[in-house]
């Protein structure tokens, strides 16, 4: 098995806060060389630390087919950010023959199930990030960390 992980559960500071969601059953995966990460959102140029952003009008699926966008709070439309960061995390998936997929949960990029919903309060609705989205159109299976932890508990 050969996974792919968000930066940020591994201990990276990229979260737009320049914090971390340091899971040490995953970071484990990446230090046994079983393991490699990326942050779609450092990937496609955004910078640590940055506003925080969500996507208006829809989930990752619209953001690709362009009928919504990933806006920060600031109001800057990061949308390219996004779309670049999601293909180069497929891309490496694809050259690494990645078997296994783990994304923060609630991300614009990284969400699973679910997102926030663009409005900044904290409020969650059903959906998937712009990565996640893009992932599984290619064919991988994006779990959530919890979703990992969880199956290893079973």
């Amino acid at each position: 098995m050969k996974y792919l992980i968000s930066a940020c559960l591994v201990g990276e500071n990229v979260r737009y806060d320049a914090k971390n969601c340091l899971q040490h059953k995953l970071k484990y995966l990446v230090d046994t060389q079983q393991a490699i990460v990326i942050c779609p959102e450092v990937s496609g140029g955004l910078s640590t630390p940055r506003h925080p952003a969500e996507i208006i009008n829809g989930d990752g699926t619209a953001v690709l087919k362009g009928t919504a966008q990933v806006i920060n709070i600031q109001g800057d439309d990061v949308t390219q950010a996004f779309i670049l960061g999601a293909e180069k995390t497929l891309k490496l998936a694809q050259q690494h023959q990645v078997t296994h997929i783990i994304l923060k949960a609630n991300s614009p990029s990284c969400g699973s199930q679910m997102i926030y919903d663009g409005t900044f309060t904290g409020h969650k609705i059903q959906g998937k990030g712009v990565t996640a989205t893009l992932l599984e159109q290619h064919g991988f299976q994006v779990i959530t960390e919890h979703e990992f932890l969880q199956k290893l508990m079973d």
